[in-house]
């Protein structure tokens, strides 16, 4: 029995992890919950699986919660204290780190200084504090598993192999709703038609990161942390079936894929159940209907934020991390109809070059760029609204 500290639960990712929970009641128990403001599910999931601690946002969010509950009852916390609680319950072994966007880092950071386990799908740990983070990880001893779909294949593709055969690895996007529009069109771009993914069921945010490829920008990020790979052994191909998870390139001209239907249940289960396999019972792709699997480059003109992820991670430093807060700042106002579609790139780009590098930073030198990166994309987002 694997006990689970699940941050983000009321998400798309947490929901998944608890249905897998759901249909593995012998394997897997739930001993901490951790939502921000969606207290009606997580008062449901409360109720399903009687975790011992629950965690929301605010005083007034708890409160909503307590009201709630009419037969379970946990601890009710809230705040970055509660979170913190949640992601040390002393009983958790693993902890599922998917609250979205740079709120994610402490938790996730006080979990690993706890010596939990990681089933990583905040991304933004890494992207804002990468060198911090895995160093933290090696002293402790602690495995942080990918949950990422990208991530997770790279990492299925090469366990088992002699990591200096690995000359690259290529991660795949969908390419996005918009990967046909001309760039004259994005100016028309607006917050329904940009959620409307062809392929994931994903949040509001990252459906988002993946209309402008900001999100395979930020998965480039990690891949490099996660796998000690420098900017130039990552590659981003569009691959518009979805179908190709990712690949690993060998020295011998080899290249490994792992290929599985678009369903973020396989890659969760692997990070939760690694080194085995779930019986899942999951379909496999039809080839034969799917016909080909297509692959392209990257517009990087039509979907600069890619290139800003790059430009970020080859200049280290604190500069990932304002590249995520002014990205998640601008997203923010795009879905909120101050700014449009195609002044997200914008405001990052003039946020990396208004910031002042800290190129060793440590935790406390992150947190201050994170909290510059927004002020400074708040501004931008009422000059260019």
């Amino acid at each position: 029995m694997k006990h689970l500290a699940i941050l983000g639960s009321t998400g798309s990712i947490g929901k998944n992890v608890l249905d897998i929970v759901s249909r593995f009641p012998e394997s897997y128990s739930v001993k901490s919950l951790a939502a921000a403001t969606n207290v009606s599910v997580l008062a449901e999931q409360i109720d399903r699986f009687h975790p011992d601690v629950a965690v929301v946002m605010d005083r007034k969010h708890a409160e909503d919660l307590e009201s709630r509950l009419k037969t379970f009852k946990p601890r009710i916390l809230y705040g970055e204290e509660g979170y913190k609680e949640a992601a040390t319950h002393p009983d958790a072994e693993m902890v599922v780190s998917a609250i979205v966007g740079a709120a994610g880092l402490i938790p996730t950071v006080s979990a690993i200084f706890a010596g939990k386990d990681i089933a990583l799908a905040n991304k933004e740990t890494l992207v804002t504090a990468g060198d911090y983070v895995m160093n933290l990880a090696r002293e402790k001893n602690v495995r942080i598993l990918p949950v990422d779909s990208e991530h997770s294949a790279i990492f299925q593709c090469i366990e088992g192999q002699k990591r200096d055969a690995l000359a690259k690895i290529i991660l795949t996007a969908s390419g996005g709703p918009f990967r046909a529009t001309p760039a004259s069109e994005f100016h028309r771009i607006t917050p329904e038609k940009a959620l409307a993914h062809p392929n994931w069921s994903m949040g509001r945010k990252i459906s988002i990161d993946s209309a402008t490829l900001m999100n395979k920008g930020l998965e480039v990020i990690e891949a490099s942390h996660l796998f000690d790979l420098d900017a130039d052994r990552i590659e981003v191909l569009v691959h518009p079936q979805s179908i190709v998870h990712s690949m690993a390139a060998f020295h011998d001209g080899s290249v490994l894929a792992q290929l599985g239907v678009p369903d973020m249940r396989g890659a969760i289960a692997y990070a939760l159940s690694w080194p085995e396999r779930l019986p899942l019972n999951m379909p496999v792709p039809d080839f034969a209907a799917i016909g080909s699997l297509t692959f392209e480059t990257p517009d990087l003109d039509r979907f600069p934020c890619l290139s800003l992820a790059y430009a970020a991670l080859r200049t280290g430093g604190t500069l990932p991390a304002v590249l995520n807060a002014a990205n998640e700042t601008s997203v923010c106002a795009f879905l909120d109809q101050k700014i449009p579609f195609t002044a997200i790139p914008r405001i990052i780009e003039m946020s990396m070059e208004q910031h002042e590098l800290e190129k060793k930073p440590d935790l406390s030198d992150i947190i201050r760029a994170d909290a510059w990166a927004r002020h400074r994309a708040e501004q931008l987002v009422l000059k260019l609204a």
